[in-house]
Protein backbone atom coordinates (compact mmCIF):
# COMPACT_ATOMS: atom_id res chain seq x y z
CA UNK A 1 0.00 0.00 0.00
CA UNK A 2 1.40 3.40 -0.99
CA UNK A 3 2.01 6.07 1.64
CA UNK A 4 -0.62 8.84 1.58
CA UNK A 5 0.79 12.13 0.37
CA UNK A 6 0.96 15.16 2.60
CA UNK A 7 -0.89 18.43 2.08
CA UNK A 8 0.54 21.80 1.07
CA UNK A 9 -0.91 24.43 3.40
CA UNK A 10 -0.73 28.10 2.42
CA UNK A 11 -0.23 29.72 5.81
CA UNK A 12 -0.88 33.48 6.14
CA UNK A 13 1.14 35.48 8.64
CA UNK A 14 0.46 38.80 10.39
CA UNK A 15 0.98 41.95 8.32
CA UNK A 16 3.29 43.58 10.88
CA UNK A 17 6.61 42.31 9.48
CA UNK A 18 9.12 45.18 9.66
CA UNK A 19 6.81 47.34 11.79
CA UNK A 20 7.71 48.79 15.17
CA UNK A 21 4.57 47.31 16.76
CA UNK A 22 3.06 43.86 16.45
CA UNK A 23 -0.56 42.81 16.42
CA UNK A 24 -1.70 40.12 18.83
CA UNK A 25 -1.57 37.05 16.61
CA UNK A 26 -4.93 35.79 17.83
CA UNK A 27 -6.48 39.07 16.63
CA UNK A 28 -5.44 38.46 13.01
CA UNK A 29 -5.30 34.67 12.65
CA UNK A 30 -8.19 32.37 13.61
CA UNK A 31 -7.67 29.49 16.00
CA UNK A 32 -7.92 26.87 13.26
CA UNK A 33 -5.11 28.50 11.27
CA UNK A 34 -2.94 28.56 14.39
CA UNK A 35 -3.78 24.92 15.13
CA UNK A 36 -2.83 23.73 11.66
CA UNK A 37 0.34 25.84 11.61
CA UNK A 38 1.41 24.42 14.98
CA UNK A 39 1.18 20.89 13.59
CA UNK A 40 3.32 21.50 10.51
CA UNK A 41 7.00 20.55 10.77
CA UNK A 42 8.19 21.18 7.18
CA UNK A 43 8.19 24.69 5.75
CA UNK A 44 8.99 26.42 2.47
CA UNK A 45 9.53 30.09 3.11
CA UNK A 46 10.60 33.46 1.84
CA UNK A 47 12.78 34.02 4.90
CA UNK A 48 13.78 31.44 7.52
CA UNK A 49 14.38 34.02 10.26
CA UNK A 50 10.92 35.55 9.92
CA UNK A 51 9.38 32.05 9.83
CA UNK A 52 11.05 31.11 13.10
CA UNK A 53 9.73 34.34 14.63
CA UNK A 54 6.24 33.48 13.35
CA UNK A 55 6.42 29.97 14.83
CA UNK A 56 7.47 31.46 18.16
CA UNK A 57 4.33 33.60 18.13
CA UNK A 58 2.18 30.59 17.24
CA UNK A 59 3.76 28.49 19.99
CA UNK A 60 2.78 31.08 22.59
CA UNK A 61 -0.89 30.20 21.94
CA UNK A 62 -0.85 26.70 20.43
CA UNK A 63 2.10 24.42 21.32
CA UNK A 64 4.13 23.35 18.29
CA UNK A 65 4.26 19.66 17.37
CA UNK A 66 8.07 19.97 17.37
CA UNK A 67 10.40 22.62 18.67
CA UNK A 68 11.33 25.42 16.30
CA UNK A 69 14.82 23.94 16.02
CA UNK A 70 13.34 20.59 14.99
CA UNK A 71 11.23 22.12 12.22
CA UNK A 72 12.64 21.82 8.70
CA UNK A 73 12.63 25.30 7.15
CA UNK A 74 13.74 25.67 3.53
CA UNK A 75 14.14 29.07 1.92
CA UNK A 76 13.19 29.76 -1.67
CA UNK A 77 16.29 30.60 -3.76
CA UNK A 78 17.49 34.19 -3.91
CA UNK A 79 16.69 34.50 -7.61
CA UNK A 80 13.04 33.78 -6.84
CA UNK A 81 12.98 36.84 -4.58
CA UNK A 82 14.62 39.04 -7.20
CA UNK A 83 12.67 37.95 -10.28
CA UNK A 84 9.58 36.33 -8.82
CA UNK A 85 8.45 32.77 -9.46
CA UNK A 86 5.16 33.41 -11.22
CA UNK A 87 6.60 32.97 -14.72
CA UNK A 88 7.04 29.21 -14.49
CA UNK A 89 10.83 29.20 -14.81
CA UNK A 90 11.57 27.77 -11.35
CA UNK A 91 10.95 24.09 -10.55
CA UNK A 92 9.90 23.84 -6.90
CA UNK A 93 9.16 20.11 -6.83
CA UNK A 94 12.35 19.24 -4.87
CA UNK A 95 11.15 21.53 -2.07
CA UNK A 96 8.09 19.35 -1.57
CA UNK A 97 9.70 15.91 -1.46
CA UNK A 98 8.74 15.48 2.23
CA UNK A 99 5.09 15.56 1.17
CA UNK A 100 5.61 12.44 -0.94
CA UNK A 101 6.33 10.50 2.25
CA UNK A 102 3.25 11.84 4.02
CA UNK A 103 4.48 15.01 5.72
CA UNK A 104 2.38 18.15 5.49
CA UNK A 105 4.27 21.20 4.21
CA UNK A 106 3.56 24.84 5.03
CA UNK A 107 4.20 27.62 2.54
CA UNK A 108 4.72 30.96 4.25
CA UNK A 109 5.90 34.47 3.40
CA UNK A 110 7.12 37.31 5.57
CA UNK A 111 3.68 38.92 5.76
CA UNK A 112 0.19 38.05 4.57
CA UNK A 113 -0.82 35.30 2.18
CA UNK A 114 2.03 33.50 0.39
CA UNK A 115 1.96 33.55 -3.42
CA UNK A 116 -0.13 36.76 -3.43
CA UNK A 117 2.17 39.76 -4.02
CA UNK A 118 4.90 37.50 -2.62
CA UNK A 119 6.88 34.47 -3.85
CA UNK A 120 5.34 31.02 -3.65
CA UNK A 121 3.30 30.42 -6.79
CA UNK A 122 5.95 28.01 -8.09
CA UNK A 123 5.50 25.89 -4.97
CA UNK A 124 1.74 25.79 -5.47
CA UNK A 125 2.15 24.80 -9.12
CA UNK A 126 4.59 22.08 -8.12
CA UNK A 127 2.13 20.74 -5.55
CA UNK A 128 -0.57 20.44 -8.19
CA UNK A 129 1.84 18.72 -10.58
CA UNK A 130 2.75 16.23 -7.83
CA UNK A 131 -0.86 15.47 -7.01
CA UNK A 132 -0.76 17.08 -3.58
CA UNK A 133 -3.78 18.58 -1.86
CA UNK A 134 -3.47 22.38 -1.64
CA UNK A 135 -5.26 24.14 1.22
CA UNK A 136 -5.20 27.93 1.75
CA UNK A 137 -5.74 28.86 5.39
CA UNK A 138 -7.67 31.90 6.56
CA UNK A 139 -5.74 35.06 7.40
CA UNK A 140 -5.09 38.66 6.33
CA UNK A 141 -4.51 39.57 2.67
CA UNK A 142 -3.37 43.20 2.57
CA UNK A 143 -4.47 43.89 -1.00
CA UNK A 144 -8.08 42.91 -0.40
CA UNK A 145 -8.26 44.71 2.95
CA UNK A 146 -6.90 47.87 1.34
CA UNK A 147 -9.26 47.61 -1.63
CA UNK A 148 -12.31 47.17 0.60
CA UNK A 149 -11.30 50.18 2.72
CA UNK A 150 -10.52 52.49 -0.21
CA UNK A 151 -14.01 52.97 -1.62
CA UNK A 152 -12.66 52.24 -5.11
CA UNK A 153 -14.06 49.69 -7.55
CA UNK A 154 -13.93 46.25 -5.95
CA UNK A 155 -15.64 44.56 -8.90
CA UNK A 156 -12.78 45.17 -11.35
CA UNK A 157 -9.24 45.59 -10.06
CA UNK A 158 -5.62 44.64 -10.76
CA UNK A 159 -2.50 44.36 -8.65
CA UNK A 160 0.50 45.57 -10.65
CA UNK A 161 3.29 45.03 -8.12
CA UNK A 162 6.08 47.59 -7.84
CA UNK A 163 6.43 50.66 -10.05
CA UNK A 164 9.76 51.65 -11.68
CA UNK A 165 12.22 53.48 -9.43
CA UNK A 166 13.46 55.74 -12.23
CA UNK A 167 11.51 58.99 -12.11
CA UNK A 168 10.68 59.26 -15.81
CA UNK A 169 9.76 55.59 -16.13
CA UNK A 170 7.63 55.78 -13.01
CA UNK A 171 5.76 58.84 -14.29
CA UNK A 172 4.99 57.08 -17.57
CA UNK A 173 3.83 53.97 -15.76
CA UNK A 174 1.54 56.06 -13.54
CA UNK A 175 0.02 57.74 -16.58
CA UNK A 176 -0.60 54.37 -18.19
CA UNK A 177 -2.28 53.02 -15.07
CA UNK A 178 -4.33 56.17 -14.66
CA UNK A 179 -5.54 55.98 -18.25
CA UNK A 180 -6.51 52.35 -17.74
CA UNK A 181 -8.39 53.18 -14.55
CA UNK A 182 -10.26 56.05 -16.18
CA UNK A 183 -11.18 54.16 -19.35
CA UNK A 184 -12.20 50.86 -17.79
CA UNK A 185 -13.02 51.72 -14.18
CA UNK A 186 -10.47 49.12 -13.09
CA UNK A 187 -8.82 49.96 -9.76
CA UNK A 188 -5.02 49.76 -9.89
CA UNK A 189 -3.19 48.56 -6.76
CA UNK A 190 0.57 48.70 -6.19
CA UNK A 191 3.10 48.68 -3.38
CA UNK A 192 6.55 50.06 -2.65
CA UNK A 193 9.48 49.35 -0.35
CA UNK A 194 8.47 51.32 2.77
CA UNK A 195 11.44 53.70 2.79
CA UNK A 196 10.44 54.81 -0.73
CA UNK A 197 6.79 55.44 0.18
CA UNK A 198 7.26 59.21 0.34
CA UNK A 199 8.87 59.47 -3.10
CA UNK A 200 6.08 57.41 -4.64
CA UNK A 201 3.39 59.42 -2.90
CA UNK A 202 4.86 62.71 -4.09
CA UNK A 203 4.98 61.36 -7.66
CA UNK A 204 1.33 60.32 -7.42
CA UNK A 205 0.07 63.63 -6.07
CA UNK A 206 2.13 65.69 -8.51
CA UNK A 207 1.72 63.50 -11.58
CA UNK A 208 -1.91 62.35 -11.69
CA UNK A 209 -4.94 64.30 -12.91
CA UNK A 210 -6.91 66.21 -10.33
CA UNK A 211 -10.13 64.21 -10.74
CA UNK A 212 -8.40 60.82 -10.29
CA UNK A 213 -9.12 59.16 -6.96
CA UNK A 214 -6.02 58.24 -4.98
CA UNK A 215 -5.94 56.11 -1.81
CA UNK A 216 -3.28 54.80 0.51
CA UNK A 217 -3.69 52.23 3.27
CA UNK A 218 -0.87 51.64 5.75
CA UNK A 219 -0.30 49.67 8.96
CA UNK A 220 -3.12 47.23 8.23
CA UNK A 221 -4.36 45.34 11.33
CA UNK A 222 -2.22 47.53 13.62
CA UNK A 223 -3.41 50.26 16.02
CA UNK A 224 -1.52 52.72 13.78
CA UNK A 225 -3.56 51.76 10.70
CA UNK A 226 -4.37 54.69 8.42
CA UNK A 227 -6.84 54.68 5.52
CA UNK A 228 -7.03 57.77 3.30
CA UNK A 229 -8.97 58.11 0.04
CA UNK A 230 -9.55 61.42 -1.81
CA UNK A 231 -9.25 62.92 -5.27
CA UNK A 232 -5.79 64.07 -6.28
CA UNK A 233 -7.03 67.68 -6.28
CA UNK A 234 -7.97 67.38 -2.60
CA UNK A 235 -4.55 65.94 -1.81
CA UNK A 236 -2.84 68.82 -3.62
CA UNK A 237 -4.94 71.40 -1.82
CA UNK A 238 -3.87 69.92 1.52
CA UNK A 239 -0.20 70.60 0.74
CA UNK A 240 2.71 68.23 1.12
CA UNK A 241 1.85 65.21 3.25
CA UNK A 242 4.38 63.21 5.23
CA UNK A 243 3.36 59.58 5.01
CA UNK A 244 4.13 56.51 7.03
CA UNK A 245 7.16 54.30 6.53
CA UNK A 246 4.97 51.28 7.32
CA UNK A 247 3.99 48.77 4.63
CA UNK A 248 1.47 50.58 2.43
CA UNK A 249 -0.88 49.69 -0.41
CA UNK A 250 -1.51 52.48 -2.96
CA UNK A 251 -4.63 52.56 -5.16
CA UNK A 252 -5.82 54.73 -8.03
CA UNK A 253 -9.21 54.69 -9.73
CA UNK A 254 -12.20 56.69 -10.90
Amino acid sequence: MSTPKGTLYLVPTPLDFGCDAQALITDVLPQETLRVAAGITHWVTENAKSTRAFLKRVDAHVPLAKTIQENTITELPREVHKKGDHTGDFDAKPLLKAALTGADVGLVSEAGMPAVADPGSSVVRAAHAMGLRVVPLVGPVSLLLALAASGLNGQNFAFVGYLPQDGAARTQRLRDLENLAQKTGQTQLFIETPYRNQALWDALVNGLQGHTRLARVSGLTLPSMRVHSQTVQVWRSAGKTQISGEPTVFLIGK
